[in-house]
C-alpha cells in the first residue's frame, strides 16, 4: 500500500520540485520608480537571470487621471506557449511615463506579469507605488466648478475631473441604419443608464438603444439604479428619411457621479456622424429578438419552456430521462405512484434550476461575466462530475449497490424507487443539461439576466418546467404511462446497457477537463477514478463483512480519489498561439480593413457548439465558401474563463456559448441562431460579401 501511494504522489512531487526553486516575484522583478522632473515618471525593472517580462502585460495608471501612452522600448519577439506571439524583456527594462500637472506624491498603479524559463508563469501583479515629485515642479490642481454641481463632501471638487474627462462621449456609423455610441467612463466614476437619452438631427431619428448589461448600485442621490463603471459601447438603430448619405448630429444627454464623491449635473454633448448611403431602420426598432431585450415576460417564459422541452432530446439529458421512465415502468405500481414520482422529479429539476438561476443572477449583478454553463468552467466541478458519471455507470453495471442507509445520496440519483430517487434524478438532469443549449434558450436567458431578479427567477423556473414536462406527462396522462413497456427480465439488461451512455459522458467530460488542466492533470484524475472504482468494488465485495472492515477501506479509497481531484483542479493546460484565435484587436483590425469575418465563440463543454462545428462549420463546402469570399474565421475558446470573450458575449447580449457573429465588409454584425444549418451559414456568409 505504501509503494502504491508513493507512485500515486510521484507526479505531484516531481511537479512541485520545479516551483520550489522560483524566486519570490519581488526578487525576480525588482521595481524602482522615480520622477526625474515634474512632468516625467520612470519605472525601472531589474529582471533576474532566467526570468522575463511580457510587454502586453505592462500597464501604468494614476487614479482619476488620463495619461498619455507610456514609452517602452521594443522587446525580444518570441512565440510563447501561453500567449502566442509576444514581446518579452530580460535583464532590465525602463518605462517612461509623461505626467500631467499633479501634486506630490503621485500614487501610481503598476501592472505586469512575467515568467521563469523553467516554464512557470507568475500570476498578474499589481503594485501601488508612491512617487515624490521634485518640489519646484509640484503644481496644484485647478478645476472649475460646473453650475449645479453637487459638491458632496468638502474638498470633493478639487479631486474631481472635469466633465469631459470623467465622461467622454463618441459615436461612429457602423452601417446605414446603426450608430455605435461610446461612453468612456474614467476609473472611479459611474454613469447612470436610465438618465441617458439620445436625439438626432433633421432626417435622422435614433431608436431605442441596445444597452449592455449594467450593474445595480445603491446611489445616495437616486436609490437603487443601474450604472456603468467602465467604458461601454451602445448600438443605436437610426430611422432616416432618405437613403442618401448625410451628416447626423447625434446628441446625448447623460449624468454621472464620482464614487463616494460629487454628482455632476446633466450633461449634453453632440457629435457629428457621417452616415453612409442606405436604408434606415424601421421606426421603433430595438435590439434583435436574440438579445432578449425586446421580449416581454410572457414571451420569455414561453421561449424558456420550449427550450427546456427541447433539452430532453439532447444527448446530455436523454439517458437520464430514459432510465427514470423505464424504472417507473419496472415498478409496476399504480397511477398514484407515477404521479407522486413525477412531482418529486419535477421538484428536483425546479429547485436545481432555481439554485443555478439565483447564483447566476447574483454573480452577474456583482459584475462577474458569467453565462449558462458557467460551472463547467471550473475544473473541480467537471472532475467531480466525471466521478459522478463513473459511479452511476458502475452502479448500473451491477458492480455495487448502495444500501438503504445511503439511498438518499447515491442510488437515489438513478435507480432508487422512493421519492428521493426521483428528486435527485431531477437534480442530476439539471446538472447534465448545463452543457447544452437549445433553440430559444439564448433569448430567454438574456432576458432573465437583464431584468429584475424575480422575473429572471421565473424564466429559470419555466426552463426547468420544460425539462420536467415529459416526465410530468408520463405521470399524469394514463394513456402515455400505459404505453410504457411492461415489466420483465429485459429490464435488468436495459438497466445495465444504460451504464454505457454514462461511461461515454464521463469520457466526454474528461476530454473537456483535458483542455482545461492538460494531460498531467487528466492522468492524475484517472488515478483517482481507479481509486473510486476500487472503493465501489470493495463496498460490494464486503457486503456481509463487519462495519469496520467494509467502511474504513471504502472511506480511505474515496479520500484517495479526492486527493488527485483537488490537485488536478488547480492545474491549467498551456495554451499555444493560434493565427485564427479570437482577439478584439484582431477583429478590429479586420473590420478596419473592410474584411468580412465569421466569429465563433465556443467551449469544449458546450455540446451544441461541437455539434454545430462538426456538422456545419467543418463542412468542405462552408470552408470553400469562406476561402472563395475572403472571409476570416476567428474562434474564441471559452472553456476556461476569458474576460475578452466574456466582453464579446456581453456586447452581443449573449449569456453563454455558442455565439456566431458574421461581420460584413462595412463591419455590421449579424448574430446567427444557436443551432446552425448549412443553409443559414451559407446565406449569412454570402450576404456579408455582397
Amino acid at each position: 500500500m505504501r509503494l502504491w501511494l508513493l507512485l500515486l504522489l510521484l507526479p505531484i512531487w516531481a511537479h512541485a520540485l520545479d516551483e520550489t526553486d522560483l524566486l519570490p516575484v519581488d526578487e525576480a522583478f525588482a521595481i524602482t520608480a522615480s520622477a526625474p522632473s515634474g512632468d516625467r515618471l520612470e519605472v525601472h525593472f531589474q529582471i533576474a537571470e532566467g526570468y522575463y517580462l511580457y510587454r502586453h502585460r505592462l500597464g501604468v495608471a494614476i487614479d482619476g487621471t488620463t495619461l498619455a501612452p507610456f514609452v517602452v522600448p521594443d522587446g525580444e519577439r518570441k512565440t510563447d506557449e501561453f500567449f502566442g506571439d509576444v514581446e518579452t524583456y530580460r535583464q532590465s527594462l525602463t518605462l517612461t511615463q509623461a505626467l500631467p500637472a499633479l501634486t506630490s506624491p503621485v500614487n501610481v498603479t503598476l501592472s505586469y506579469q512575467g515568467c521563469a524559463d523553467v516554464g512557470v508563469c507568475y500570476p498578474p501583479e499589481r503594485k501601488l507605488l508612491s512617487v515624490a515629485l521634485p518640489t519646484s515642479a509640484a503644481p496644484t490642481l485647478s478645476f472649475s466648478t460646473p453650475t449645479g454641481l453637487n459638491l458632496g463632501t468638502p474638498g470633493a471638487v478639487q479631486d474631481a475631473l472635469p466633465e469631459d474627462q470623467a465622461f467622454r462621449f463618441e459615436a461612429i456609423a457602423q452601417s446605414a441604419d446603426t450608430v455605435l455610441a461610446r461612453f468612456v467612463v474614467a476609473p472611479g466614476y459611474y454613469l447612470y443608464r436610465d438618465k441617458t437619452k439620445f436625439t438626432g438631427s433633421a432626417g435622422f431619428t435614433p431608436q431605442s438603444p441596445q444597452w449592455p448589461p449594467a450593474k445595480p448600485h445603491k446611489d445616495e442621490h437616486f436609490g437603487e439604479v443601474q450604472v456603468y463603471f467602465e467604458p461601454i459601447d451602445v448600438p443605436l438603430k437610426i430611422a432616416r428619411d432618405s437613403e442618401a448619405a448625410g451628416s447626423l448630429s447625434l446628441s446625448a444627454e447623460y449624468q454621472g457621479c464620482k464614487v463616494n464623491g460629487i454628482c455632476y449635473p446633466v450633461m449634453t454633448r453632440s457629435v457629428a456622424v457621417a452616415m453612409p448611403t442606405g436604408k434606415g431602420a424601421a421606426p421603433g426598432a430595438t435590439a434583435d429578438a436574440s438579445s432578449g431585450e425586446s421580449l416581454s415576460l410572457l414571451t420569455a417564459l414561453l421561449f424558456a419552456l420550449i427550450g427546456g422541452l427541447i433539452l430532453n432530446l439532447m444527448p446530455c439529458v436523454l439517458p437520464i430521462l430514459s432510465m427514470k421512465a423505464i424504472s417507473l415502468a419496472e415498478s409496476g405500481h399504480g397511477p398514484g405512484y407515477a404521479k407522486s414520482h413525477a412531482l418529486w422529479y419535477t421538484a428536483g429539476v425546479l429547485m436545481s434550476f432555481a439554485a443555478v438561476g439565483l447564483a447566476l443572477i447574483a454573480l452577474r449583478a456583482s459584475g462577474a461575466a458569467l453565462g449558462w454553463g458557467y460551472q463547467l468552467q471550473q475544473p473541480l466541478f467537471v472532475g467531480a462530475l466525471v466521478y459522478v458519471m463513473l459511479a452511476i455507470g458502475l452502479s448500473l453495471s451491477g458492480v455495487f449497490q448502495i444500501g438503504a442507509s445511503l439511498s438518499g445520496v447515491g442510488q437515489s440519483l438513478t435507480e432508487s424507487d422512493d421519492a428521493r430517487g426521483s428528486f435527485f434524478t431531477g437534480v442530476l438532469a439539471c446538472v447534465v443539461a448545463s452543457p447544452c443549449t437549445a433553440p430559444l434558450m439564448g433569448a430567454a436567458l438574456t432576458y432573465a439576466l437583464t431584468q429584475p431578479a424575480w422575473q429572471g427567477l421565473l424564466v429559470f423556473l419555466s426552463l426547468g418546467l420544460g425539462l420536467a414536462l415529459p416526465f410530468l406527462l408520463i405521470g399524469f396522462v394514463p394513456g402515455l404511462a400505459a404505453r410504457l413497456p411492461k415489466p420483465g427480465a429485459w429490464m435488468e439488461t436495459f438497466k445495465q446497457a444504460m451504464a454505457f451512455p454514462m461511461y461515454l459522458t464521463a469520457v466526454w467530460l474528461l476530454w473537456v477537463l483535458g483542455h482545461q488542466i492538460g494531460m498531467d492533470g487528466t492522468a492524475m484524475l484517472l488515478i483517482g477514478a481507479v481509486a473510486l472504482a476500487m472503493a465501489a468494488w470493495w463496498w460490494e465485495r464486503q457486503r456481509f463483512a463487519s462495519a469496520a472492515k467494509r467502511w474504513l477501506p471504502t472511506i480511505a479509497l474515496i479520500a484517495l480519489a479526492a486527493l488527485p481531484l483537488g490537485m488536478a483542479s488547480e492545474m491549467r493546460a498551456p495554451s499555444g498561439g493560434d493565427a485564427d484565435a479570437y482577439s478584439r484587436a484582431r477583429l478590429d483590425e479586420l473590420i478596419a480593413q473592410n474584411q468580412p469575418v465569421l466569429v465563433n465563440m465556443t467551449a469544449d463543454w458546450c455540446a451544441t457548439c461541437k455539434v454545430n462545428e462538426k456538422l456545419v462549420l467543418s463542412r468542405d463546402s462552408v470552408k470553400a465558401l469562406m476561402q472563395e469570399r475572403g472571409i476570416t474565421y476567428l474562434k474564441g475558446d471559452w472553456t476556461n474563463p476569458d474576460p475578452a470573450i466574456s466582453a464579446f458575449l456581453a456586447e452581443h447580449r449573449a449569456v453563454g456559448v455558442p455565439l456566431y457573429v458574421v461581420y460584413d465588409r462595412n463591419g455590421k454584425p449579424r448574430v446567427l441562431p444557436t443551432v446552425l444549418t448549412e443553409g443559414i451559414v451559407t446565406e449569412a456568409l454570402e450576404s456579408a460579401t455582397q
